[in-house]
């Protein structure tokens, strides 16, 4: 698998990845920091994060005896571009379709007034 896109959507394909992905979106964290919240091995951990940053999606430095993950969010930028050539299925405004409920949950009145 070698088309970037590819590989970044098979990463994206699993929770934890993602999991870790929204963990970064914070800060750079420390590789034991990553792994602190998930109940799996360290080694299971690197795995995944190997996988985000062959895919482009994070990088991964050594400070010190410390190895750091960092966020890359403009690798996304690629898949993000995909994906809105689906343009046409708009995204639902949930604001709006909230109002619509409660307006239609208004205009339908309380069965007990109609009875």
């Amino acid at each position: 698998m070698t088309n970037p896109l590819d590989m970044q959507f098979a990463a994206l394909a699993d929770p934890t990845r993602r999991a870790i992905l929204m963990m970064l979106l914070e800060d750079d964290m420390a590789v034991t920091d990553v792994a602190e919240p998930f109940e799996m091995s360290l080694a299971a951990i690197s795995k995944h994060l190997n996988i985000l940053s062959r895919a482009g999606l994070i990088s991964q430095e050594r400070r010190g005896r410390v190895k750091w993950c960092k966020l890359e969010p403009d690798a996304m930028r690629d898949a993000s571009i995909w994906m809105q050539s689906f343009g046409q299925f708009e995204a639902i405004n949930l604001d709006a379709f909230e109002r619509f409920l409660q307006s239609e949950l208004t205009a339908e009145g309380d069965p007990d007034e109609h009875g």
